[in-house]
């Protein structure tokens, strides 16, 4: 599936969207360039599973644990030197645990995630224009997506 955003407030309603239908074990992959709107689309995400509040990137934290109808998980992977880093940084825990996981520069170690997960590309058309690709992998992401359409259908 691919989406334009026109701004940033368009790129966060995509991701308040994909709050509303997400259920615990959800695992977001979000990749594009630095600046593209990665953090923005997880803002949205956030304010879908009614998480108050400015949510900021967790570039030097790595993980940044909110609380809302159901935990999120923001994980950055930015400063991750090597890819073999992850297996000892015990992300499973969030990754099949009780919340929604979503993690910026998950390109840096993609064979090193979930194999079913919804994998998000976000890059730079113009300006703050950005194209949005969405691919599922696996069957609860298939489904999430068909919601996720319909909805955005309803919205217009």
């Amino acid at each position: 599936m691919l989406l334009n955003s026109k701004s940033p407030e368009e790129t966060r309603e995509f991701g308040r969207h994909l709050g509303l239908l997400a259920s615990p074990g959800d695992v977001y992959l979000l990749v594009g360039p630095l600046g593209a709107g990665k953090t923005c689309l997880v803002q949205g995400l956030a304010s879908g599973l009614g998480i108050e509040g400015y949510v900021p990137s967790p570039s030097f934290v790595l993980v940044r644990e909110l609380k809302g109808r159901l935990p999120l998980y923001h994980i950055d992977l930015y400063r991750l030197e090597n890819p073999l880093e992850i297996e000892n940084l015990g992300l499973d825990e969030y990754f099949y645990g009780q919340g929604v996981s979503a993690v910026e520069w998950a390109d840096r170690v993609l064979g090193s995630l979930p194999e079913e997960n919804l994998l998000i590309e976000i890059n730079y058309l113009y300006e703050n224009s950005r194209q949005i690709t969405f691919s599922p992998h696996g069957k609860r992401y298939e489904g999430l997506l068909r919601a996720f359409k319909n909805q955005l259908s309803k919205d217009v």
